[in-house]
C-alpha cells in the first residue's frame, strides 16, 4: 500500500549555526533533553538518505514530504534571511533529487522579508518542484492574516499549492503569562507539544477565518497537523457562539475551515481524536503523517494498522488525498 507522510522534518545544521543565538533564545527555543530510549530526534533530522529511508521502509512509508524544523530563516531579517531561505531550499532540493520517488519538499520562506517571500515560493515551486510551503507559526507576533503576508497567500493560490501552518511557540509575553512559573521541563512541554503549539495553531486558523482572509482567498488551501489542532472538537461550538458576530463574513466559520483546510494525523496515534476529525472534516480532508523525527514511524504505522476503514477510505487517508492535493501522481 502506498503511504505518503507529509509533516516530516529536516534541518541544516551549518545554516542554523549562522543564526544569532539571541534571536533563537527570544523566539523561545529551549534545549531538549536527550531521550532515555531510542535515537535523538535532533540527530536524525539533518539526515536525508540511507538511514531515513531505512526507517521509512521498516514502517512501509513510501514518500515523505519534508519541511524545515527548528530555527530557520524566519528568524533572520533582511538579505541574510532571504539568502538563508534560498540556501535551505536548495539543500532540500539537492537531497530530493537523489531520491525523487521517496522525498518531496515544502518551501521555507524568509518571513521577516515579506516582499521576498512570494518570489522565493515561486522559485521553489516552479524551478525546484516543491509541492507547497510550510509556515512555522507567527513571525514577530504576526499571523498570516496580517496584510504584509497577502503576497504569500496570493502566490500560493496562483501556484495552486497548499500552505502548511505548522505549530510554533506563542510570542514571549503569552508564554510568560500562560506557562511561566513552572518547573522548566514541564513549562517547556506545556508551551509546546503538550498544549501551547496546538492552541496557537488553532488560533492562527480561526484568525484567518474571522479576519475575512479565507473569504478573500476562497481558493487558498491550508493544511494543519495533529488531528486538526483541537479544532474538530470545537467547530460546532465555534459556529454556535460566533453566530451573532460574524455578519462581516460570507460563510460560517466551520464552513470556511472544512472547505479550505486539510488535516493530518501527525504525532497523534489514537482513535478518539481520529473519530472526531473524521466526523467533522470527513475522510476526504484527512491525510496520514508521522511528524518524523519527533514521532516514531513505527507508531504511526501501528496506528494505521489498527484502523478499521473501508479500503477506499484507507487509500484516501494513506495517499489518495495527499496525491491529489500535492499533485504527486
Amino acid at each position: 500500500m502506498r503511504v505518503v507522510a507529509l509533516e516530516e522534518h529536516f534541518t541544516v545544521p551549518h545554516l542554523v549555526r549562522r543564526i544569532d543565538p539571541e534571536a533563537i533564545r527570544r523566539r523561545g527555543f529551549r534545549p531538549r533533553s536527550a531521550p532515555k530510549q531510542g535515537p535523538n530526534p535532533l540527530e536524525l533530522a539533518p539526515e536525508i538518505g540511507a538511514q531515513r529511508l531505512a526507517y521509512m521502509d521498516e514502517a512501509g512509508i513510501t514518500v515523505q514530504v519534508l519541511s524545515n524544523t527548528g530555527p530557520g530563516p524566519d528568524l533572520v531579517p533582511g538579505s541574510d534571511g532571504v539568502a538563508m531561505a534560498r540556501e535551505m531550499n536548495d539543500h532540500l532540493a539537492a537531497a530530493i533529487s537523489k531520491h525523487p520517488d521517496r522525498f518531496k519538499g515544502f518551501a521555507v520562506l524568509p518571513m521577516q522579508s515579506p516582499d521576498a517571500c512570494a518570489t522565493e515560493l515561486e522559485r521553489c515551486v516552479s524551478s525546484l518542484g516543491f509541492v507547497g510551503v510550510n509556515i512555522n507559526g507567527t513571525t514577530e507576533g504576526r499571523f498570516l492574516d496580517d496584510p504584509v503576508y497577502v503576497p504569500i497567500l496570493a502566490k500560493a493560490v496562483e501556484l495552486d499549492v497548499p500552505v502548511y501552518i505548522h505549530p510554533h511557540l506563542a510570542p514571549d509575553p503569552v508564554r510568560q503569562a500562560y506557562f511561566g512559573g513552572l518547573e522548566s521541563g514541564a513549562a517547556r512541554v506545556l508551551e509546546a507539544a503538550g498544549w501551547g503549539w496546538h492552541a496557537e495553531t488553532a488560533v492562527h486558523v480561526l484568525r484567518l477565518a474571522l479576519s475575512g482572509t479565507l473569504d478573500r482567498f476562497p481558493k487558498l488551501k491550508l493544511v494543519i497537523g495533529h488531528m486538526g489542532e483541537m479544532l474538530p472538537v470545537m467547530l460546532a461550538r465555534i459556529d454556535d457562539v460566533f453566530a451573532r458576530d460574524i455578519d462581516h463574513l460570507k460563510r460560517p466559520i466551520g464552513q470556511q475551515i472544512t472547505e479550505q483546510v486539510w488535516i493530518t494525523t501527525s504525532g497523534i496515534f489514537t482513535e478518539p481524536p481520529f473519530l472526531a476529525a473524521l466526523m467533522t472534516f470527513g475522510i476526504d480532508r484527512i491525510m496520514f503523517s508521522v511528524d518524523y523525527p519527533y514521532a516514531s514511524n513505527a507508531k504511526g504505522r501501528a496506528f494505521l494498522d489498527r484502523l478499521s476503514l473501508a479500503p477506499t477510505d484507507m487509500a484516501k487517508l494513506t495517499h489518495t488525498n495527499a496525491d491529489r492535493l500535492l499533485k504527486l501522481r
